[in-house]
């Protein structure tokens, strides 16, 4: 996961720091020689570290923090707020045309993942938008590139128009504009080629493209992975092009974050989505507050909030809400849960989102067995209609025949009921719980889906 280290790093700083009555000059400087070492091992420019160091330092030594009553949680607070600031302050939102359709140009490197995020962005703007977006397959020089959109366009069942590889990019692009005139798309995404590295010719033909008409967007897909080089580029398309905003792919992948802390900074332009994931629907609008906030290990409520909405279905949620109270929740049940949380991502990732989790031991390396989640279903699964009902009438003979039907143990039967058991149980201490004298409970063991 992106930031780990540098996750790791501050908070171990702000936890230091955190519950100080009194806050010198030396605990601040001392706290921004560890956030200084802290933001260059993530590989943060050097010149946005300087920067940073300075305006934390600045106001942490202020009257107003030196003498208040919780002088440590001050300083945090200022760490989170100029975190926020150097990734753009707040969000930066879609532009659309006044007058459809709006064009969005996907710029940038070979293997930076245009095509695929070209794809992920169509989603999105159907989805959240409710927009009918048209893809269009511009890069003509890439072996597989026109199949590739293809292929993405029929999995979402999204149109994509291409002419082969003889057609110029510039004639592909005029022709994709009038097609969407036909068909009323209102939102055009082209996917331009790239190059190994900045070139004459590649640079020409983006101006040429852009010549056919003034696109609303000019997105910069940048491999978040290749750390400082993502700057660099950067400036160098924003120079000779001419970018609007940022997408970074792989940020859930093992990157230092340094590209996400630099690139507003030094190109001057905001980071409008990030890629958290290889699946269609892992590309999310860039927060700087809730990401200063997920770094420091102040969790994330606001995107597990809008992921629960998005992807767990609200008459549902009562229906389950209304059996958890009068205790009638079913293995049926249990299996509909287990695919709603699955729609929303990865276990671990949002895990993550709560606050304080950070401090959870052993967290950190906590990664969800899908095939474990496959067994458990496979478990159910083979249980019949009563048996989903009513556990308890599982005998010895019927363990077998489940863990025979399921191609899983009788241990992992008896897991599994266990685990049902005691959260059932759980749910009538909740159900029964007073606000007087509310019990210290933990959540029942489902340490099995863990590995």
């Amino acid at each position: 996961m992106a930031f780990e280290g540098l996750a790791e790093r501050l908070q171990g700083t702000m936890q230091r720091i955190k519950g100080k009555g009194k806050v010198t000059e030396a605990d601040v400087k001392e706290m921004m020689r560890e956030v200084r070492f802290a933001l260059i091992e993530a590989d943060v420019n050097l010149k946005v570290v300087k920067e940073f160091v300075k305006k934390v330092s600045e106001r942490a030594v202020g009257t107003d923090v030196m003498k208040s009553l919780t002088p440590g949680q001050q300083v945090i607070k200022i760490v989170k707020d100029e975190l926020t600031d150097l990734m753009g302050g707040e969000e930066s939102p879609l532009q659309f045309a006044k007058k459809p359709p709006t064009v969005i140009m996907m710029v940038g490197l070979q293997g930076a993942g245009k095509t695929t995020t070209s794809g992920k962005l169509a989603n999105v703007l159907r989805k959240k938008y409710n927009r009918k977006p048209l893809l269009v397959a511009a890069d003509i020089y890439r072996p597989a590139a026109i199949q590739q959109l293809e292929t993405i366009g029929k999995q979402l069942s999204l149109p994509v128009f291409s002419m082969g590889t003889d057609v110029s990019p510039v004639e592909i692009v005029r022709q994709a504009l009038e097609k969407s005139k036909e068909d009323l798309n209102d939102v055009i995404i082209i996917d331009t080629a790239g190059r190994l590295h900045v070139d004459e010719d590649l640079m020409q033909e983006l101006k040429d493209i852009r010549t056919i008409k003034e696109p609303d967007e000019v997105f910069l897909v940048v491999d978040s992975m290749t750390g400082q080089d993502a700057v660099n580029v950067a400036q160098q398309f924003n120079e000779t092009v001419g970018i609007t905003g940022v997408v970074l792919t792989k940020l859930d992948g093992d990157t230092r974050g340094g590209a996400a802390l630099s690139i507003r900074s030094v190109a001057e332009k905001p980071i409008k989505f990030v890629g958290m994931g290889e699946k269609m629907d892992a590309l999310e609008p860039f927060h700087p507050e809730r990401m200063a906030s997920r770094i420091l290990g102040m969790g994330d409520m606001m995107s597990l909030i809008e992921k629960a909405q998005a992807n767990v279905d609200e008459e549902k949620a009562k229906e389950m809400e209304e059996k958890f109270r009068t205790q009638t929740f079913t293995f049926d049940d249990f299996v509909e849960q287990l695919q709603q949380v699955k729609k929303m991502g990865p276990l671990e990732d949002i895990l993550k989102m709560l606050p304080g989790a950070g401090k959870i031991k052993g967290l950190e390396n906590a990664k969800v067995d899908e095939k474990q989640m496959g067994r458990v279903e496979a478990i159910i699964y083979s249980m019949t209609p009563a048996e989903k009902t009513n556990p308890e009438i599982i005998s010895s003979s019927r363990k077998k025949r489940i863990a025979t039907g399921s191609g899983t143990s009788i241990q992992e039967v008896n897991r599994l009921l266990k685990q049902f058991d005691e959260m059932k149980k759980m749910m009538k201490q909740m159900s029964g719980m007073t606000q007087k004298g509310k019990k210290k409970m933990k959540m029942p063991g489902f340490d099995s889906l863990f590995r």
